[in-house]
């Protein structure tokens, strides 16, 4: 993900901050709003198990910010028409699909750098190895909600914590995928190769470079 960027951050806690009027839970919308806003968050997708609530629109503060996007994925038609009642004019500004979130982020969106998903879900652990896999290369940073009595996630090579902020936040950042060079240099492939002398038995071990398209046989 990009550097953190503080001015970011505060314009989208402040902003969000704004419309806590409306919000049940002001203290955790204005928590990842800032930390998406922060991390210069460009596709943000939030996994919901049921209507969205103040979380979306704090995405939505922070999208204004980092001139990004934000996608909602809901279960069904029902929880669409109630999303869109109950965030009124902030729902113009989230992209809402139906669907299964695991698949959509291995697809439609593996290159999200920020998700946030609803730990009602049954399969939200699942949701989080998609965003693994998926592969946005610069990493991403995963927020699970409403997580308390859900247990830890459990990811391999990353770290999680639980934040006792609202009902429970799993923080969890996948990191920059490494940058696989597989030989190539100055546009030419190369490969190793070993070569045993018969008459005394000895392995010899050499490269060789050549471009691409072209094979050499040992």
């Amino acid at each position: 993900m990009a550097s953190w960027s503080a001015e970011n951050a505060t314009k989208a806690y402040l902003s969000t901050l704004k419309m806590g009027h409306r919000a049940k839970e002001p203290d955790v919308a204005e928590f990842i709003s800032a930390l998406a806003a922060g991390n210069n968050a460009k596709l943000m997708v939030v996994a919901c198990a049921n209507v969205t609530s103040s979380t979306a629109l704090a995405l939505a503060a922070a999208a204004h910010q980092t001139g990004g996007r934000v996608v909602c994925i809901l279960p069904g038609l029902e929880e669409l028409q109630s999303s869109t009642e109950c965030l009124g004019l902030g729902s113009f500004h989230i992209d809402f699909v139906i669907g299964e979130a695991q698949a959509l982020l291995l697809k439609e969106y593996k290159e999200s750098d920020f998700v946030l998903i609803d730990c009602h879900l049954e399969n939200h652990e699942e949701i989080l190895r998609a965003v693994q896999a998926g592969g946005n290369p610069n990493g991403a940073l995963v927020i699970g909600y409403n997580a308390f009595g859900k247990g830890s996630w459990r990811v391999n090579g990353s770290k999680t914590q639980l934040l006792p902020i609202g009902e429970g936040l799993l923080v969890t950042r996948i990191g920059a995928k490494a940058r696989v060079n597989n030989g190539d240099c100055g546009g030419k492939r190369s490969r190793w190769v070993v070569k045993v002398d018969k008459c005394t038995g000895e392995e010899h071990v050499f490269r060789v470079r050549f471009p691409h398209g072209k094979r050499i046989e040992a």
